[in-house]
């Protein structure tokens, strides 16, 4: 009898390899900065053992619409972002984080910060919608240190890259954006925060923030094996782009039609370092439970421990 069920669950193992294999897997990444460690996947210099389309989302609306939808099988997300739609009840987990450091506060070079409540009556664009991460980092420290969102400080949402072009004509005076945006903005202006930085002061902890997570959505959660294969690559790829960082700037200069040169140069303001969600757990909650007690319009509710995926 326990033969018949381990022949079965072969059966399964090798069925779900064959149709991974044929048909493939979708991922959905975002169209911004974290095109740079998939850079490997993309050129394909990283070889896979299944057949992956890759497509990118530009709102979060298009991001949670694919989901929904069940048109993908893993995606790259802010991990903010992700905690809200498990606990909606939207299927996904967190199989990992790779994005530690990106986001900066840049102002007009006029402008004079001594502080926070240098913030009070301006307006603050940042990228792509309410809920992502700067979005709702920033929201916490301005409670944090006295100030209302949405009353003595305004946000605005816009495309980085429309931000960018509205800085530089200077028809925005601050923005809280990702790298390599920032570095787009530096002849126009300057770098005011580290949000990072922030954060940590304002916590007390030491590892920034846990940004943009890899998520595995819909069916294959019940496919440890494939979600291993698809992890494998991915960190193989983010490998790849730090050992060939000319070529991988490359391959996502071409994706976003920005500089080779900004985007070596934004690295520099930028962590990416993949640990899995086994080990970056207590971390991850932590970041969440803490949004959740100072801000809990940005995070409703704590996602359970089912949230993380543990690849075995």
């Amino acid at each position: 009898m326990r033969g018949i069920k381990l022949l079965r669950k072969v059966v399964v193992f090798v069925s779900v390899l064959i149709t991974v294999a044929i048909f493939g897997v979708t991922f959905i990444n975002p169209f911004g900065p974290t095109i740079f460690p998939v850079a490997g996947l993309i050129s394909k210099e990283v070889k896979t053992d299944m057949a992956l389309e890759m497509k990118f989302w530009k709102t979060m609306d298009e991001a949670t619409a694919y989901i929904v939808a069940k048109k993908v099988n893993f995606a790259a997300l802010p991990v903010t972002f992700g905690a809200n739609l498990y606990t909606k009840g939207i299927d996904v987990r967190l199989v990992g984080v790779y994005s530690w450091r990106l986001f900066y506060v840049v102002a007009a070079p006029d402008f004079e910060f001594k502080g926070f409540q240098s913030f009070k009556g301006e307006k603050i664009y940042t990228a792509h919608g309410r809920g992502q991460t700067a979005d709702v980092v920033l929201r916490f420290l301005l409670v944090r240190n006295g100030l209302e969102p949405d009353k003595d400080v305004t946000f605005a949402y816009a495309q980085p890259q429309e931000i960018v072009s509205l800085f530089n004509s200077g028809k925005i005076k601050i923005a809280a954006i990702p790298e390599p945006f920032v570095t787009m903005t530096l002849a126009k202006g300057k770098i005011i925060m580290d949000l990072q930085d922030e954060w940590n002061k304002a916590t007390g902890f030491k590892f920034g923030i846990p940004i943009t997570g890899l998520f595995v959505t819909g069916k294959l959660i019940d496919y440890p094996q494939t979600v291993k294969l698809f992890e494998k690559s991915f960190k193989e790829s983010l490998a790849w782009s730090y050992k060939n960082v000319d070529k991988a700037v490359e391959i996502t200069s071409r994706q976003l039609g920005i500089p080779a040169n900004v985007l070596k140069t934004s690295l520099d303001r930028s962590q990416y370092n993949y640990i899995s969600a086994a080990q970056c757990k207590d971390e991850v909650l932590a970041y969440l439970k803490k949004l959740n007690e100072l801000y809990p319009d940005g995070m409703p509710k704590v996602p359970d421990e089912k949230f993380f995926y543990v690849v075995k």
